[in-house]
């Protein structure tokens, strides 16, 4: 009986595979980072103090990018927006009312189509001056920051077009004493 050997193939150099296989790695792991990036998630970090106490100066959040492919923004969203006058720039804010809303802030209370809605997330005793009324367009909103008194929102630049917002923020994750999910 002949012994039947499998045929070997020929060795490949040991360094050549290993930097090979390496390379591939780093590659996928970049096209994986960057499409995760664009499309899902993507942190930012908190410039100023306008949504204060929720989101503090040098804050770092994570922002999704998908909620808003499967539900429309809702009312107490916290949103990073392109800022309308700079598009350049990122901004976050608040989203107090949609399109076809009537908005008004009376006596520091926010007034929403007449009804009074409370605003739990405001610094405790904030007072900020009148706004409105004012109807939100179709396919718009009106953004404000929680510490409204340093806040360039939309009392000063208008109403947010849909179409300029990136996603809502989800988390904080830094500084690590702050770990939170955002509400």
């Amino acid at each position: 009986m002949e012994d039947k050997s499998i045929e070997e193939l020929p060795e490949k150099p040991k360094n050549s595979s290993f930097f090979r296989e390496i390379t591939e790695s780093i590659v996928i792991a970049v096209v994986l980072a960057v499409l995760i990036r664009l499309f899902i998630l993507e942190p930012f970090y908190i410039p100023s103090g306008s949504m204060e106490p929720t989101l503090k100066e040098g804050d770092r959040i994570i922002v999704s990018k998908l909620n808003y492919h499967f539900q429309d923004p809702a009312r107490g969203d916290v949103v990073v927006f392109k800022y309308p006058l700079d598009q350049k720039r990122n901004f976050v804010k608040r989203l107090i009312a949609t399109g076809g809303e009537t908005v008004a802030l009376k006596s520091s209370r926010l007034y929403i189509n007449g009804q009074a809605v409370p605003e739990d997330y405001l610094p405790a005793g904030l007072r900020f001056n009148d706004y409105g009324p004012r109807e939100v367009p179709q396919g718009s909103y009106l953004m404000l920051g929680d510490n409204r008194n340093n806040s360039d929102d939309s009392r000063v630049w208008g109403f947010l077009p849909r179409d300029l917002m990136i996603g809502k923020a989800v988390l904080i994750y830094w500084p690590l004493d702050r770990i939170r999910i955002i509400n």
